[in-house]
C-alpha cells in the first residue's frame, strides 16, 4: 500500500438541470494524511467524494491521483488507486462477508482468475484489522450496520489502494468502533479523505480540514485553525467553546445552547 497524493483543482459539479452542488472547489491531500472534509448537511461533501473516486463526472476542474488525471484511468486502474467506503452498501445481498472482502482483490486480478492462497490471506487480514474475523461465514445482509460498515472497510483495506475515500466511516458505529476504526486508519500508509460530521474526531483524527458550505470551501488547514468559534457560528448557526483536548492537546468543541434556549 503506497500512498498517493490527491490534488483537486477548481473541481465542479453541476445536475443535468443546471443546479450548483460543488463549486470551484481546490483540495491537496499529501500521501499518508489524513485529511477531513466537513460541513453542514448539504454542503457538498459526499458529491465532492464521488467526483474524487468516479462515480460522477465534474463538470469543471481536475482531480489528478499522484499527477495523473483520473479521467483519462479506466475503471479498473482507477480501482487500483482508490478504495471507497460508501455509507450504506447495496447490491452485496447473497454474499457472505468473506466474499465482499473478497470484491476487493478483483482490481487485481484478470476476470477469470480465482483467489489465490495470497488473496485469502489478505481478505484474513483486512477482517482481523478491523475486528470483523467472526463475521466471515456470516451472509452480509444479516449483519448489523455496524459491522457492514466494518466488513466495508475490511474490503477496501483488501483492496491495497493508495487513496482511501471514505464517506462518514463512523455512521452505524457505536462509539468505541468508532474510536478504533479512526486509530486504525491513522496508522495506514493509505492517503484518506474522510467525510465527518462529528467535528470532534475530525479534530482528533484528521492531519488537516477543508470545510465546505454551499458546495465551496470556506476553511481549510490544520483543526486548530480551522475549526474556530466564529466559522461554527457562521457555517453551523451553532455557539460553542473550544479548548484544547485535556490529553490529546487537540481541538475540543463544547456546544452551547441557542441564544435565548434554557
Amino acid at each position: 500500500m503506497t500512498p498517493a497524493r490527491l490534488t483537486v483543482s477548481g473541481l465542479g459539479y453541476a445536475t443535468p438541470g443546471g443546479r450548483s452542488l460543488v463549486r470551484d472547489v481546490d483540495l491537496d491531500a499529501p500521501p499518508g494524511e489524513t485529511v477531513g472534509l466537513v460541513g453542514p448537511n448539504g454542503s457538498g461533501k459526499t458529491t465532492f467524494l464521488r467526483c474524487v473516486y468516479g462515480t460522477l463526472r465534474p463538470t469543471a476542474g481536475t482531480v489528478r491521483i499522484d499527477g495523473t488525471d483520473a479521467a483519462t484511468l479506466t475503471v479498473k486502474e482507477r480501482a487500483r488507486r482508490v478504495a471507497v467506503v460508501p455509507q450504506d452498501a447495496t447490491g452485496a445481498f447473497g454474499l457472505t462477508v468473506a466474499e465482499v472482502v473478497a470484491m476487493g482483490r478483483s482490481p487485481h486480478k484478470r476476470f477469470w482468475e480465482q483467489d489465490t492462497r495470497d488473496d485469502a490471506r489478505r481478505i484474513t487480514e483486512a477482517l482481523t484489522r478491523v475486528g470483523a474475523a467472526d463475521l466471515a461465514s456470516r451472509p452480509f445482509e444479516e449483519l448489523s450496520g455496524g459491522e457492514r460498515q466494518r466488513a466495508l472497510v475490511a474490503r477496501a483495506l483488501a483492496q491495497e489502494p493508495g487513496l482511501l475515500a471514505l464517506d462518514e466511516p463512523t455512521n452505524h458505529l457505536d462509539i468505541r468502533h468508532q474510536l478504533e476504526l479512526l486509530a486504525l486508519l491513522r496508522t495506514l500508509p493509505a492517503t484518506k479523505l474522510i467525510v465527518l460530521h462529528d467535528l470532534n474526531l475530525a479534530a482528533t483524527y484528521c492531519d488537516r480540514l477543508y470545510v465546505l458550505d454551499a458546495g465551496r470551501v470556506v476553511a481549510s488547514g490544520k483543526p486548530a485553525d480551522v475549526l474556530t468559534e466564529e466559522l461554527l457560528r457562521t457555517v453551523y448557526g451553532v455557539r460553542t467553546r473550544i479548548g484544547p483536548h485535556p490529553t490529546a492537546g487537540t481541538p475540543h468543541l463544547v456546544y452551547l445552547p441557542p441564544e435565548g434556549g434554557d
